[in-house]
């Protein structure tokens, strides 16, 4: 393979290997600051991150607030504190050596007063910050009040130019990178657009030379272009190293770094990761973000998808094709459907999933009464974890919802990403994976269930391989 040269990311000269930030305490302090240390960028979470008392136990992220707004305020406390956390644990372990980033996401609760908590309570641990999730105008802004770099995640060369002529222009010498997401590869949550088909994926290189084009456009010729999404060999991407279409480039692994010693999910995780098959990553839209994203089929996404099958469209006048009276709820008040929907209404009934939830467009889904149950529940107990929130219909806004109906058919994310990252129950939770997590199983650097550190995988990868 070429060699591997040095590329300069936020003011030093590292490898061009960059740890991907992921989400709710999956890369922290630990993996980002250890990354660091073997020579590369590592990339902690500042979503939620974990904090820890003064005998280094974790502290719970418990609330106790009566209101919506009450927990949302909770949530943002713990955020800053975590960030704050963690970014000082990876400046440590990383002892002087490679970058420190850390990763948000625009459309998490308070991004920006969680930004600049933990920007001016790390000053000079962080050197970076990578956001995507949404259209980050305001991320640049940010950064340049504590001169931090900033590297935005898009998935096309049309939203970086959106970015650039609003708000980024503004702030050229700070930005760091431009980090290409492929919305068809990458694990978590994916910028697929509404003209772009989730089941005919686009090659990547193309969509990166659009995007470094539009680039040189705008003088940033020089600025690097991290690939993120789909890299495992780096031998399988050396056409991209000296190309002058691509311009500087460095590479972000989300995936890889799941399976390392300083990785701080569960064995239980790591162990699924060594058995997944090709097609068993599942890109779908629960998400109550109203993205596209990238996860483990398992029977958390069973139970997802379970519930949208078992969905039929109903008015509450006779309207149309919807002449056929149904009978739903406690108070057992008629609704109107379709003849043939009432025959599957009434065989899921027989099936036990005997309550039928209302949702957004007009549509009853049939559930379990343990199901409604659980969804009654995490809707009531809402925090406010996101800007806004279809699950909940949290907004953040002076009503404090969305003014929509909640939707049963998605899930509490930080319920469920919370306790993946600190329970062994990798069944019944959300697990998010890049879609080549499958290799795991047959890359031979993995043989006999062995586990890196952080270094011999950096290093590892540095060979190609």
């Amino acid at each position: 393979m070429r060699a591997l040269n040095s590329v300069v990311i936020s003011g030093r000269e590292v490898l061009p290997l960059v740890e991907g930030g992921k989400g709710i305490s999956v890369s922290n302090g630990e993996s980002s600051g250890a990354w660091a240390a073997a020579g590369g960028v590592g990339t902690f979470s500042g979503v939620n991150a974990d904090s820890y008392d003064a005998n280094g136990k974790l502290i719970p992220q418990l609330y106790y607030g009566r209101t919506r707004r009450e927990r949302h305020e909770e949530l943002v406390a713990y955020a800053i504190k975590g960030g704050i956390n963690q970014a000082r644990i990876a400046w440590e372990r990383a002892a002087g050596k490679g970058r420190i980033h850390m990763n948000v996401l625009w459309e998490m609760a308070a991004s920006e007063r969680v930004l600049h908590g933990v920007l001016e309570g790390a000053k000079g641990l962080i050197h970076g910050v990578t956001c995507g999730a949404g259209m980050p105008y305001r991320i640049a802004e940010i950064c340049a009040q504590y001169n931090v770099h900033y590297y935005p995640i898009v998935s096309s060369a049309r939203a970086f130019r959106a970015l650039w002529k609003r708000a980024y222009h503004k702030f050229r010498e700070l930005l760091g990178g431009v980090v290409y997401e492929d919305p068809w590869l990458a694990g978590g949550h994916n910028g697929l657009s509404n003209i772009e088909d989730p089941e005919h994926p686009e090659q990547p290189y193309p969509r990166v030379v659009e995007l470094r084009n539009q680039m040189s456009e705008f003088g940033l010729k020089e600025i690097p272009i991290f690939m993120a999404g789909g890299v495992w060999f780096l031998r399988e991407w050396e056409n991209w190293l000296d190309n002058k279409e691509v311009g500087p480039v460095a590479f972000q692994f989300g995936t890889r770094p799941l399976l390392t010693q300083e990785s701080p999910i569960s064995e239980a995780w790591k162990r699924t990761l060594l058995t997944l098959n090709e097609g068993d990553i599942y890109l779908n839209r629960f998400s109550p973000t109203g993205f596209y994203s990238s996860a483990v089929e398992n029977g958390f996404l069973r139970r997802l998808k379970g519930r949208s099958a078992r969905q039929i469209p109903f008015t509450v006048e006779p309207v149309g094709e919807h002449m056929t009276e149904l009978a739903v709820g406690a108070r057992r008040r008629l609704v109107y459907v379709a003849a043939t929907d009432r025959a599957h209404a009434l065989g899921w009934v027989a099936e036990g999933y005997t309550e039928a939830l209302r949702t957004p467009d007009s549509t009853l889904i049939f559930v379990t009464p343990k199901e409604a149950e659980e969804i009654r529940i995490d809707q009531i107990n809402c925090m406010g974890c996101l800007s806004a929130c279809q699950f909940s219909n949290w907004a953040q806004n002076e009503q404090g919802s969305t003014g929509k109906k909640a939707d049963p058919r998605s899930y509490c994310i930080q319920k469920t990403l919370q306790d993946i990252a600190h329970t062994d129950d990798v069944e019944n939770q959300l697990m998010f994976a890049g879609h080549n997590a499958f290799r795991f199983k047959d890359d031979p650097f993995y043989s006999n269930g062995f586990i890196p550190t952080v270094r011999q995988l950096v290093d590892r990868i540095a060979t190609g391989d």
